[in-house]
C-alpha cells in the first residue's frame, strides 16, 4: 500500500472576511409576496354569515342576525373597551356574539380608545386547560374523531380571538404611532376567529357534543 502524500496546507486569507450582500433586486425578490386579497379583506363588511348551511356559509341564526346582543350594551364606548368586555367574559358563544357585535361598532365608526387589559382572559370551568402530556387520545374518551378534532379546532380558535382583543387592548395607547389600520386588522381578525368558532360549535352540537367535552391544552 502506497503511502499518502501530505498534501500542502492551504492559504488561509487574513484579515475579516468578506461580507457577501444581496442586491436590492435579490433581496426584494427574496421577500414574501404580499397576500393578494389582503386589500378586500381589510375593505369588506362585517360578514353575517356565522351559521353554516347545506350550501355553505348563511345567515346567521336569531341570537345575531338581529344585530348586536344584549351583551354589547354592558359597557364600551370604544373598540378597546368592548375588547376589555370580550376578554372578560368566560361563556365561549357570549364570547363570540360580543366581539362580532364589537367589530360591527367598530366598522360604524367606534374609536379604538383604551382599556384596561385583564391578567388572563376568562374561561368557564370546563374545557379543563391541561399540560400536553394530560391530553387523552378520542379513544380513550370513547369520542368519534370527528368530534374531537371539531373540539380542538374551536379550542383554537377561541384562543386566537383572545389573542386579537388582547392585543388590541395592550397596544391602543400606543395608537398614534400604530395607526387605526392596526387595530382594524386585529379587531377584524377577532370576527373573523369568531365566526369560524361558531361554525365548529354549530358541527359539535349537530353531532351531539359541545366545547366542554375534553380537556384542552392552553
Amino acid at each position: 500500500m502506497l503511502p499518502l502524500r501530505r498534501l500542502p496546507p492551504l492559504p488561509l486569507p487574513r484579515g475579516p472576511a468578506p461580507r457577501r450582500l444581496l442586491s436590492v433586486a435579490a433581496a426584494a425578490a427574496a421577500s414574501p409576496l404580499p397576500w393578494p386579497g389582503l386589500h378586500a379583506w381589510r375593505g369588506a363588511p362585517p360578514s353575517d354569515l356565522r351559521t353554516w348551511g347545506p350550501n355553505g356559509p348563511c345567515a346567521s341564526d336569531a341570537d345575531e342576525a338581529a344585530g348586536a346582543p344584549p351583551e354589547a350594551d354592558t359597557g364600551g364606548s370604544s373598540l378597546a373597551e368592548l375588547g376589555a368586555v370580550v376578554l372578560s367574559t368566560a361563556d365561549p358563544l357570549a364570547k363570540a356574539r360580543l366581539t362580532h357585535a364589537a367589530f360591527s361598532r367598530w366598522a360604524a365608526g367606534l374609536p379604538v380608545g383604551q382599556a384596561a387589559a385583564p391578567e388572563h382572559p376568562a374561561r368557564p370551568d370546563k374545557p379543563l386547560v391541561v399540560t400536553q402530556k394530560e391530553i387523552v387520545t378520542h379513544k380513550e374518551m370513547g369520542v368519534p374523531l370527528n368530534a374531537y378534532m371539531l373540539h380542538n379546532l374551536a379550542h383554537v380558535e377561541l384562543n386566537a380571538i383572545d389573542l386579537a382583543w388582547d392585543t388590541v387592548v395592550r397596544f391602543a395607547p400606543l395608537r398614534d404611532m400604530l395607526g387605526d389600520g392596526f387595530f382594524a386588522d386585529f379587531a377584524r381578525v377577532a370576527d373573523d376567529e369568531s365566526r369560524h368558532f361558531r361554525w365548529y360549535s354549530q358541527r359539535l352540537a349537530e353531532f351531539g357534543f359541545r366545547l366542554v367535552a375534553q380537556k384542552m391544552q392552553d
